[in-house]
């Protein structure tokens, strides 16, 4: 009798619970506590006030449905680096404050991304331009004129913007004007952290759509230099966007987001995303064989290196680091991105298409700088490079080469830009390299710089 009891009472129940599935208009109390604590809603209702976009852009954030309010991310330490009661919401109280939100504070609920970006280049993008004596002397001599009433705004509206700098503090621990705002990607913070997380991810939304369309991206990664913006819509990918990318899916999962979302891949989806069996990734760097932004393109091999442990050990940043990419290597790195292009094109489209860009890689490398780098090298043994090289033509052509059509040619290749592969790339290399070999043969038969 009691087993039939037993037994019809658990009928009833799961009978009872399905029932319910999707379906809680029955249930008395529902009650998920993830409640702000008391100074948390102080500040959101002081900033609702004083900063009502904040505010806005949090309540639609993740973050603001599950209750992570202001105090979460910008409470610190008393003993931290940043540490201010400057705010009036907590002058006088045991809580301190910084404006700046590290890394640090990102990887106590994001630690697998963190350590990620550390590993890509985006995370040296600020230490390498901070540790390079030729890069401070382009911001500050040249192009700051060495004015003593505007030091550092060539670094802050520009460089920094991008790359990232050592955020100093001033008074009240609050950062300085010429080290913040910022949005560089590789910002170093007092307290010793590198990243900048709202750099993809803007305040105060943290949107994972917005950090996957192109325009996320597209603030860096554009111009005369690096025109990456530009190469993807002159590709048949950008092709496709521009047509209907504003009807796609972009709030997946990690690791759900696939082809079927979107009908081509935004830089996100090839860089980043979990796609087939591959993972999600935060190291930008992962799945590229080749180094396309230096002189010399070189393979991306010889294992990572983490930049942020350099430079607290070392005080700069080591010109013996090999470049970000994958841990396994180069062949590693090129297995992962055919990957992500096989869950749209065959492996001969894939195939052929790599095999071409890698030659046109190649041929800059082998035709074109190789060559001026050699002519370059003996002009200066000579003393025939001017003092002030950018008075000097062989000079700002041979930049030019390398660091404007040179990475056009690469990135056009690799990302299939015709038009930057060949136009704004191969065709003004092969000009560049006819002048500086005219200049290199006038100076070399007559022992001056004219």
């Amino acid at each position: 009798m009691l087993k039939k009891l037993l037994l019809s009472m658990f009928a009833s129940s799961v009978m009872l619970f399905a029932a319910n599935v999707g379906d809680l208009s029955s249930v008395k109390t529902l009650k998920i506590d993830r409640d702000m604590t008391k100074m948390g809603k102080s500040c959101v209702e002081c900033h609702a006030k004083e900063t009502p976009g904040m505010v806005n852009d949090w309540k639609e954030s993740r973050h603001g449905h599950v209750g992570i309010s202001c105090i979460d991310c910008h409470q610190v330490k008393k003993d931290s680096p940043m540490a201010t009661q400057a705010c009036p919401g907590v002058k006088g109280t045991d809580v301190y404050i910084s404006l700046l939100v590290t890394p640090k504070t990102c990887e106590r609920c994001h630690p697998s991304e963190v350590k990620e970006f550390q590993e890509s280049g985006h995370g040296r993008a600020g230490l390498q331009v901070h540790a390079k004596d030729g890069m401070q002397k382009l911001m500050n001599h040249f192009e700051g004129a060495d004015n003593p009433h505007t030091k550092g705004s060539a670094e802050a509206t520009g460089c920094m913007q991008c790359h990232g700098k050592v955020v100093e503090l001033g008074k009240d621990n609050r950062p300085t004007a010429e080290t913040w705002p910022q949005a560089g990607i590789g910002t170093i913070y007092p307290d010793g952290s590198v990243g900048n997380c709202a750099s993809c991810h803007t305040r105060h939304k943290f949107s994972i759509a917005e950090a996957r369309k192109p325009a996320a991206c597209s603030s860096c990664h554009l111009g005369p230099d690096h025109p990456d913006k530009e190469i993807y819509d002159n590709s048949k990918h950008g092709h496709i966007f521009n047509a209907e990318g504003n009807e796609w899916k972009y709030d997946s999962a990690p690791d759900a987001w696939e082809p079927g979302d979107y009908r081509a891949p935004t830089c996100a989806t090839c860089h980043m995303s979990g796609i087939g069996d591959l993972k999600t990734t935060h190291n930008v760097s992962r799945r590229l064989k080749w180094n396309l932004w230096a002189p010399k393109s070189n393979l991306r091999d010889g294992g990572l290196d983490n930049a942020v442990k350099v430079w607290k050990e070392e005080g700069k940043f080591s010109k013996g680091n090999p470049v970000a990419g994958h841990p396994d290597g180069s062949v590693a790195a090129r297995a992962e991105m055919e990957k992500v292009c096989s869950s749209c094109h065959s492996t001969l489209h894939t195939k052929n298409f790599f095999e071409m860009a890698d030659k046109h890689v190649i041929l800059y490398n082998e035709s074109y700088f190789e060559p001026a780098k050699k002519m370059y090298d003996e002009l200066k043994a000579k003393g025939l490079i001017a003092q002030d090289p950018w008075t000097d033509e062989f000079h700002k052509v041979y930049y030019h080469l390398w660091h404007h059509q040179g990475r056009r040619m690469r990135q056009g290749a690799l990302m299939n830009g015709p038009d930057y592969a060949h136009w704004h790339g191969v065709f003004e290399l092969q000009q560049d390299i006819r002048e500086l070999k005219k200049i290199y043969e006038h100076r070399m038969k007559t022992g001056k710089i004219d």
